[in-house]
């Protein structure tokens, strides 16, 4: 034990170093006005002040709600279509199915711009602009190609008798999925639906091409757009910053065990 001391030492350091940024943004968002450009800055909030926070909610609580809204129907859509295109790839097999799953991994190498400039091309002829349904099916676009290879990894993993079971049963390919596959895939779908909410919650390419100016805008215009106007209020800027991270890092230490075991499931065979 005391030849690994310095190693734990190491972790420590390097751990501190990286939630630097994060005590940062909870301590400024703590800070007085007049303490903002006090040389040196104060490592402590000694004189605290919960204005930011009030701040926030009297002005950022719509921008919360809409990405809200945004995330979990990127979840909802994400999860609907993912999840039958896993099951079909990893049980069905369907003829080509080697060649999907190359160009879902593909997909995943667009960049998100370019993707954003078709969805605004089509959203415009469509006229979806500026609308929350139209965020979350770009959003999703993101998702998708992810999930679907997580599903198909983790079904794989399912024994054939199972449905080969509910085949001789009666079951149909979908009441099969539906009963069998799907609450056997529930640590994918928990790593599936996190993924696809932090997506989505952190999202601003997309939501500044496609929604932009309109009368529901998530989060992150939001603080954007409050960076622009207020740039001296750095303990509201700070505050929003600390709301909208709250419901990520939740979610995340919450599903935890879930993740590591949708992960890992179908990366090694027995």
């Amino acid at each position: 034990m005391n030849r690994t001391w310095w190693k734990t030492a190491v972790g420590v350091l390097l751990t501190g170093i990286m939630l630097f940024p994060v005590y940062w943004m909870v301590n400024v968002s703590l800070t007085r006005d007049q303490d903002m450009r006090k040389s040196p800055p104060d490592l402590f909030p000694t004189h605290g002040t919960l204005a930011g926070y009030r701040t926030v909610l009297d002005e950022q609580l719509p921008y919360l709600g809409t990405s809200l809204v945004v995330a979990l129907g990127t979840v909802v859509l994400t999860v609907a279509l993912a999840a039958p295109a896993g099951y079909a790839l990893a049980k069905l097999r369907p003829r080509g199915g080697g060649l999907l799953s190359f160009v879902l991994l593909a997909a995943q190498m667009i960049p998100g711009i370019i993707m954003a400039m078709g969805f605004y091309a089509i959203y415009l002829s469509l006229g979806v602009l500026q609308s929350v349904p139209g965020l979350i099916v770009a959003d999703s676009t993101l998702a998708v190609p992810f999930a679907v290879l997580i599903f198909t990894a983790f079904m794989s993993g399912i024994p054939g008798e199972l449905l080969q079971a509910a085949q001789m049963d009666g079951a149909s390919a979908l009441r099969t999925f539906w009963s069998i596959v799907l609450p056997m895939s529930r640590n994918a779908v928990v790593t599936v639906s996190l993924f696809a909410f932090l997506w989505s919650w952190s999202d601003f390419v997309f939501a500044n091409t496609l929604v932009n100016g309109g009368a529901h805008e998530p989060i992150t215009l939001g603080i954007y757009h409050y960076i622009g106007n207020n740039n001296q209020e750095w303990n509201a800027i700070m505050a929003t910053a600390v709301v909208a991270s709250l419901p990520a890092a939740v979610i995340l230490v919450l599903a935890q065990r879930y993740v590591a075991a949708g992960v890992t499931t179908g990366a090694v065979k027995d």
